[in-house]
């Protein structure tokens, strides 16, 4: 369950750049800083 999650949240994170072009790149960039490395460790559990 907690890779499903993981690879859930890491390209949860990588559409979030195209929020980049959008919106407020600050908080834009604090969210997929913090999605990317959550989804990381979930999807590299053992």
């Amino acid at each position: 369950m907690k890779k499903c999650l993981g690879f859930g949240i890491f390209f949860c994170a990588l559409g979030m750049l195209i929020m980049l072009l959008i919106g407020n790149k600050l908080i834009g960039l604090l969210i997929i800083f913090l999605l990317l490395i959550v989804g990381y460790n979930f999807y590299h559990c053992e």
